[in-house]
């Protein structure tokens, strides 16, 4: 009876030194993959949060400075995620293949059917948004695949799951009439600054 519990408590022991290694291993992937990040974005990730949000017609990357008065980081924000609408619009996601070290899942596909895919850059109050819009049914598929991947590796808390409309009731660039009507799947954008990618 001893040497069974003597061999639980052994077995025990090591899963538990098992999950802290695990533990650790992904403490330190997502302290290196937020120091890559600073370098590419150009602003602090400890400052700033980022959102992504799966949408029946594409989804959307946001992010905002914590601080609605940090106007630096604010406008880095913006810099940067226009860059990003105009890059992923040319199929070039060389910015997230380097913060994450890797190639998110997805991206092949995006970067094939760059030409099936809309990014149009906003401002928000405190940052900005990229919104993800397709009609292709693939690269709808691809578009959700990587936001999953963001949700995970940026470790947001936001839903997996697929919602109607994106709404920040503070936010004065929150999505209402037609543009809920756009991200519902209703209808297409009709163009407009930051506009870049998919033919009309």
């Amino acid at each position: 009876m001893r040497l069974i519990v003597a061999f639980f408590a052994i077995l025990a022991a090591g899963v538990v030194a098992q999950g802290q290694q695990a533990s650790n291993t992904n403490a330190d992937h997502h302290c290196d993959m937020a120091q890559r990040g600073d370098q590419a974005m150009g602003f602090s990730a400890a400052k700033t949060t980022h959102h992504f949000h799966l949408l029946p017609n594409g989804g959307a990357i946001e992010v905002e400075a914590n601080d609605p008065k940090d106007t630096a980081s604010r406008d880095q924000i913006r810099m940067h995620l226009s860059h990003i609408a105009s890059m992923f619009a040319e199929g070039d996601f060389n910015a997230p293949m380097f913060i994450h070290d890797t190639t998110p899942p997805g991206v092949p596909t995006m970067i094939k059917l760059h030409s099936e895919i809309r990014y149009q850059f906003e401002e928000t109050a405190t940052g900005g948004r990229v919104e993800i819009l397709t009609q292709s049914g693939q690269a709808l598929d691809a578009v959700h695949a990587f936001l999953l991947f963001q949700i995970i590796e940026h470790q947001t808390g936001d839903s997996a799951a697929i919602t109607a409309t994106l709404t920040r009731l503070n936010d004065p660039g929150r999505i209402t009439g037609e543009r809920a009507l756009r991200w519902a799947g209703l209808a297409m954008p009709r163009g407009g600054r930051g506009t870049t990618g998919m033919s009309r």
